[in-house]
This record gives structure tokens, C-alpha cells and sequence, in this order.
């Protein structure tokens, strides 16, 4: 992410879940009251996913909460949601769709330069207990080497 950017929320359950084989950022078609929802943080990313139909990309259950300030311009909090990408990545994710096991997550959201919402969309596949067993394992023996780096710099 360039420094321009700002974060809106990130997944992190995704990461935690499945395995991430390749990241595309892609638009969003939004409606004013949704984008003035998301700048009060009112957005859920936990179970989300995207879906080729056809020629189009579309993001499912992604849950914008009803702006605070809106009128009967607020829509469906969980409508599905299309995706802007080109038809040559529509293609190339099509094909890698119907393998089996993989699937289509956003990862993150977050404001472009143009102060465009901007969705990043990750083709993962899930994990098996072990491999997220391995992957807390290793988190906790990095988190304990930095302890003991850290404590060992503070006595010296």
C-alpha cells in the first residue's frame, strides 16, 4: 500500500484461513450514502467472498452498515456489490475459479490516491488444520526470538 493510501479494514481472519496465491486490486461500485458509511468505519469484511458471474465480478456478503445520516437513499446493507476489474483479469480468474479449492476473498479496502475505494481481492485457497497449526507455531517462536532480542539489548 503507498503512503497515500488509507486503510479501511483489512481482513485478517483471510490470512489466517486460507493460503493467499495472488492479490488484484480492483473498484467497487458503490452508492454515495455506502462510501460516506465506510469513512464512519461501517463496514464488515469477515464473510465476505467474490464471484465470477458471466463477465462480471461481484462481491457477496459484504456488510455496509446504513449511513447515520441517510434517508431511503441507504440500500440493502448486504447487496451484492460489483466489482470493477478488466475483462482480461475476469478471464484469467474465471479459469483459475473452477479449480477445485480455490477462491476469490478480498483481503483489504481502502482509499486510492483519487480517494476511490478501492478493494484488494485475493485468489487463496483454505488451509488444513495443521498448516494453521504450523503458522501459529511459527508466529510464536518469532514473537518469542524478538522478546529475547529485545531483553537482551535492554541489559546491555
Amino acid at each position: 500500500m503507498e503512503k497515500n493510501e488509507r486503510n479501511i479494514s483489512t481482513n485478517k481472519k483471510a490470512y489466517h484461513e486460507y493460503a493467499i496465491l495472488e492479490t488484484f486490486e480492483c473498484g467497487i461500485a458503490l452508492t454515495g450514502t455506502e462510501v460516506k458509511s465506510i469513512r464512519e468505519n461501517g463496514l464488515s469484511l469477515k464473510e465476505s467472498y467474490a464471484s465470477v458471474k458471466g463477465t462480471e465480478a461481484w462481491l457477496l456478503n459484504l456488510h455496509i452498515k446504513p449511513y447515520s445520516h441517510g434517508n431511503l437513499a441507504n440500500g440493502d446493507p448486504d447487496r451484492p456489490r460489483k466489482l470493477l476489474m478488466h475483462k482480461k483479469e475476469i478471464r484469467y480468474l474465471i479459469g483459475k475459479t473452477k479449480e477445485v479449492g480455490l477462491t476469490l476473498i478480498p483481503t483489504k479496502m481502502y482509499f486510492s490516491k483519487q480517494n476511490r475505494v478501492k478493494v484488494e481481492l485475493a485468489l487463496a485457497r483454505g488451509k488444513k488444520l495443521h498448516d494453521k497449526r504450523a503458522d501459529i507455531a511459527k508466529r510464536d517462536s518469532a514473537r518469542d526470538v524478538e522478546r529475547a532480542l529485545k531483553e537482551r539489548q535492554h541489559t546491555n
